[in-house]
């Protein structure tokens, strides 16, 4: 078979100019410089056309950034399309992602006169790769500021951790090792004051209809998926993202007064889940019609809060709660009655 013109023209396999011209910048990049390297001094030192070079790249610029950014398109295309938990997805822009160009460039930015180039297209990406996070989370029950808050904590996690993998010397370490970390930083939030050893609050629920219940806590509740695995025998479990934990400790007499004030002769199981809401009202509604038993309907507490109590899937004793704030002063518009 006769060679293509384009490899008779530039004495190399089509499928190996990509990688050839990468090489070709980055050795140019640490010898003169990037801001005096041009693109056919790359293609001239690669020994390819400029077309070539147009084939596969926009700028220079695009040499560094091409197999991360094929990485972060996968990630925002699973991000809009599919269902797997954000965390995983984030997790596999690092699968087998090898030292590149873009590592070489993090590593020697002040050698290569690159340094502020780098944190412009790093911007860039971590912005692209937030809007993708954000709009799922937004579209799993985040309201949108919390979606674009943490969106930017798990974008910038992405970044941080590519940056610091090259800075220790990518060919010695795994970049996976460094993203677990970060995305674990991310998530953790911003420790206050007051923090003390336990970093998480989780509570275990056996659910015999698995796919009944994670609907309905994850689609109906409204508690976006932030983890799930699965192991031999059929074993799975979701880990569903409840906002902030606490643990509230009551003895036999504050029990049995929220139970007078909460219900109508109700009583409490020994561990009850409660969870804050917008709206009291609309979500006993939500969930009532999804299968959920009303216990006690929504009512005001002496504390100024508004708190329903159902019977949510896997046998779980809810309480909806809506801090309501200070009383209303007679004759102060929206006052109860």
């Amino acid at each position: 078979m006769a060679p293509s013109d384009s490899a008779s023209r530039t004495g190399r396999p089509r499928a190996s100019s990509r990688e050839t011209l990468a090489e070709a910048a980055c050795e140019l990049f640490l010898e003169r410089g990037y801001a005096e390297t041009s693109v056919s001094d790359i293609t001239s030192r690669a020994g390819v056309s400029r077309s070539s070079f147009f084939n596969y790249f926009a700028s220079k610029g695009d040499i560094l950034w091409a197999a991360f950014d094929e990485r972060i398109g996968a990630a925002s295309s699973a991000l809009t399309v599919g269902d797997e938990p954000v965390r995983s997805v984030l997790e596999a822009i690092a699968d087998g992602f090898a030292p590149d160009s873009l590592a070489l460039a993090i590593a020697n930015a002040d050698a290569m006169g690159i340094a502020d180039e780098l944190i412009r297209e790093r911007a860039v990406r971590q912005a692209r790769l937030a809007r993708a996070i954000a709009d799922r989370l937004a579209r799993t029950g985040a309201d949108r500021l919390t979606a674009e808050v943490q969106a930017a904590g798990l974008a910038g996690a992405v970044l941080a951790a590519v940056w610091e993998w090259a800075d220790a010397g990518p060919g010695r370490t795994r970049l996976g090792e460094f993203l677990a970390r970060a995305l674990d930083a991310a998530s953790r939030g911003v420790p206050v004051a007051s923090r003390g050893d336990v970093r998480q609050l989780r509570v275990v629920a056996r659910a015999e209809d698995f796919e009944e219940a994670l609907a309905f806590y994850r689609d109906v509740v409204g508690m976006p998926q932030a983890e799930a695995y699965e192991a031999d025998g059929g074993a799975r479990v979701a880990i569903l993202d409840a906002g902030r934990a606490t643990l509230e400790l009551s003895n036999p007499a504050q029990v049995d007064f929220i139970d007078r004030v909460e219900t109508d002769g109700g009583r409490s199981d020994r561990i009850r889940i409660a969870l804050e809401v917008d709206d009291t009202a609309a979500a006993q509604a939500r969930l009532a019609d999804a299968g959920a038993e009303v216990e006690a309907s929504a009512r005001v507490t002496p504390w100024r809060s508004l708190n329903a109590r159902l019977r949510g899937k896997a046998d779980l004793q809810l309480t909806l709660f809506q801090e309501l704030g200070p009383e209303p002063q007679s004759g102060d518009a929206g006052s109860l009655a």
